[in-house]
């Protein structure tokens, strides 16, 4: 899959894109990343790609012109290169937060484009005429959409098969339906006992139920813990059994 990014600081995805575990989707090609510079795609001297905002106020606003050169650009080079188009994804406040069920629907695509913002956002008028889907990360505002961008990139990358030391590694991830949507168990590795804390028994029982066991009911405790509304929507789904209902209840009577 081919990921176009759009973005002023293309320097900034250097490091990210030759470093950790997902390096390797990126340096196989199973996931292909084309940076590009709106600059590039700007008239003038000055090659300027924002102006002051119509009405007044602080701050400058992307203009829709070197955007939609630098966008015509990236379309032929994908015609030329794949004959795939994919749709242009905007990080906003106002799209749909990123899940991990949109990872993995972006995994099994044939990419996007991400077009990262700056200063107070993009002309609408590109917006309403370009942007296919819109993407936030939270509820919270960043300096620009590239950390966004190598986000939803390391999302995609670490699920596509080889990427990961196990190909099943990202089944237990939190969130996964494998885990039934939950939040992951705590983990514990050597030495067996650190500063006087030990490792809980059924992990070093070798027994494979019991370990099961043991690591459902952590997910459980904590996603009730934690993330209440992932627990509920489990139940809405039918996925939390009646030995799980036990034993939420009794954690809660001993709180």
């Amino acid at each position: 899959m081919r990921f176009d990014v759009i973005t002023l600081f293309p320097e900034l995805f250097a490091p990210f894109l030759a470093c950790g575990v997902t390096r390797r989707a990126y340096a196989s090609g199973q996931v292909q990343v084309h940076l590009w510079n709106p600059r590039d795609h700007a008239e003038g001297n000055y090659r300027r790609v924002d102006d002051r905002p119509f009405g007044g106020g602080p701050g400058m606003v992307m203009m829709a012109e070197p955007l939609a050169r630098c966008l015509a650009a990236i379309r032929a080079d994908r015609a030329e290169a794949e004959g795939a188009q994919a749709p242009l994804v905007l990080f906003s406040p106002v799209g749909r937060r990123l899940d991990h069920a949109a990872v993995q629907g972006w995994s099994a695509g044939v990419g996007a484009v991400l077009l990262c913002g700056r200063y107070e956002g993009v002309d609408q008028r590109f917006i309403d005429a370009h942007v296919d889907v819109q993407v936030s990360l939270g509820d919270f505002v960043l300096s620009g959409g590239e950390i966004a961008a190598m986000a939803l990139l390391d999302a995609v990358a670490r699920l596509q098969p080889g990427v990961l030391h196990d190909d099943d590694s990202h089944q237990l991830d939190s969130f996964n339906p494998a885990l039934d949507g939950l939040l992951d168990c705590p983990h514990y590795t050597r030495p067996e006992q650190w500063q006087g804390l030990g490792v809980p028994a059924p992990l070093l029982s070798g027994h494979h139920a019991q370990i099961e066991r043991w690591r459902r009911d952590q997910r459980l405790l904590v996603t009730a813990r934690h993330r209440p509304d992932l627990l509920e929507a489990a139940r809405a789904r039918g996925q939390i059994t009646r030995a799980d209902e036990e034993l939420l209840a009794r954690s809660r009577a001993l709180l």
